[in-house]
């Protein structure tokens, strides 16, 4: 039996172009002076209303657009503000103190909606009630900028007869087909540190990256691989850290451990492919939106190679321009809490009708309070829209009325399922990678 080998010497790891675009989530030149949250509102209605108003135009133009203070009784008009959701089971600070006091621990709910939550629209003159049936509560949030047509009614609500769908952001032409095969490779949840992960599932999936696992055949695919992207929870810090709790000295030695491991697999990585990672609300940066990128000097050996780059959480790039835009899976896990959807696609796309990529903040998800700009607005509109940390993969392909073409994709956390994304930047066709140590004897 003779056995024919193939020479794998000459392969070499295809090349992209990359640009960040993640300046808008940068806060360099902020400064905190104790300015209030509502700067932020104002901001982001400002920038939306303006949009609105010209859509409103092709949409209803025989209709007059009144504030909230110029509502008469049985005039239909058109009204733009950013909703307010009054909800009975949310979460109260006072609350939350109650309970750490008391002797029964009381069970957090997974979802806070209730069948008697009610929407007011705000703008800068008042405030007022909506009803009607035509608006579900159940699928709106707090800090979502509309534009209602309806009615002033007796009550002194404000029935709601119809809602502008303003629909997907303009979105840049995709680039020809070159008809070459790229691959770009998003993985999230390592979670290192956790008792869920394996390292020999991560150690799998860095020599399936690098080309150091599999046949010829796996080999020339992962040459094919241009970038991986990391969408946040790489480990798991101990609990103490996260409350803000003093630790003990052996805990801060395993939290030491636990980022040297990272590295390695980061140095390993960043020597063969170019590599983004993003922080998550696991690791050590900033709690609030938009996270900072991990200090590189916690990696002292990836950060030595110009292939890797510690990025914001949100993440916006492209990639031989083809536009991408991520998260590590906050907004979407907060939309879940407080509003509902068939599916976890079904809030990206929410996000991306509503041109918001965070509406719940900072209400219900912490972010830092930028006075004169809202930096979560989604004003173009993105190829592949990705979050992090789900717990499962999913993925569609969403058409806008315009021509846009977006890949929404959930990355699953990695610690539990030892799935990874890989995406074709060809056709933005998507995959998973599955690696498992598991034998079954």
């Amino acid at each position: 039996m003779v056995s024919m080998e193939v020479d794998t010497s000459s392969l070499q790891r295809k090349q992209s172009l990359y640009q960040s675009q993640d300046e808008r989530f940068e806060i360099k030149m902020e400064k905190y002076t104790g300015q209030q949250y509502s700067q932020i509102y104002f901001a982001r209605l400002h920038k939306m209303r303006a949009i609105l108003y010209s859509l409103v135009e092709k949409w209803k133009p025989q209709l007059p657009v009144c504030t909230v203070l110029d509502l008469e009784l049985g005039k239909e008009c058109i009204i733009v503000g950013t909703l307010y959701k009054h909800m009975k089971l949310k979460p109260c600070i006072l609350d939350e103190y109650s309970k750490e006091r008391s002797v029964v621990p009381v069970e957090k709910p997974h979802n806070f909606m209730h069948s008697d939550d009610q929407l007011v629209l705000e703008d800068e003159s008042g405030r007022v009630k909506l009803g009607g049936t035509f608006l579900a509560p159940s699928k709106y949030v707090t800090g979502v900028v509309v534009a209602l047509h309806g009615n002033e009614t007796t009550s002194g609500e404000f029935s709601v007869i119809d809602i502008l769908d303003r629909g997907l952001p303009p979105q840049i032409e995709l680039p020809l087909d070159s008809g070459e095969d790229k691959f770009v490779v998003l993985v999230s949840g390592l979670s290192i540190g956790n008792e869920k992960s394996n390292p020999l599932n991560v150690q799998l999936l860095v020599d399936h990256i690098t080309g150091h696992l599999g046949d010829a055949k796996e080999q020339n695919m992962s040459s094919q691989i241009v970038r991986v992207v990391i969408a946040g929870n790489s480990v798991e810090l101990p609990l103490g850290l996260v409350k803000g709790q003093t630790l003990a000295a052996k805990d801060h030695s395993k939290l030491t451990e636990l980022i040297k491991e990272l590295d390695i697999l980061l140095t390993q990585l960043a020597a063969a492919v170019p590599l983004d990672i993003m922080p998550g609300p696991s690791d050590p940066a900033n709690f609030s939106l938009p996270q900072q990128p991990l200090h590189r000097c916690l990696f002292r050996g990836a950060s030595t190679y110009n292939t890797f780059t510690s990025c914001t959480n949100p993440h916006w790039f492209d990639l031989d321009n083809i536009r991408f835009l991520g998260t590590s899976g906050q907004n979407i896990d907060d939309l879940e809490k407080y509003s509902e959807a068939k599916d976890k696609l079904d809030f990206m796309e929410r996000t991306l009708r509503w041109r918001h990529l965070a509406p719940t903040a900072p209400n219900t998800l912490g972010c830092y309070p930028f006075t004169d700009r809202d930096p979560f607005l989604i004003e173009n509109c993105p190829h592949v829209y990705f979050v992090g940390n789900q717990s499962k993969y999913d993925t569609q392909l969403l058409k806008g009325s315009e021509g846009q073409s977006v890949r929404l994709i959930c990355i699953p956390k990695f610690c539990e399922t030892g799935i990874a994304v890989v995406l074709n930047l060809k056709n933005l066709e998507s995959h998973t990678l599955s690696l498992s140590t598991d034998l079954d004897l």
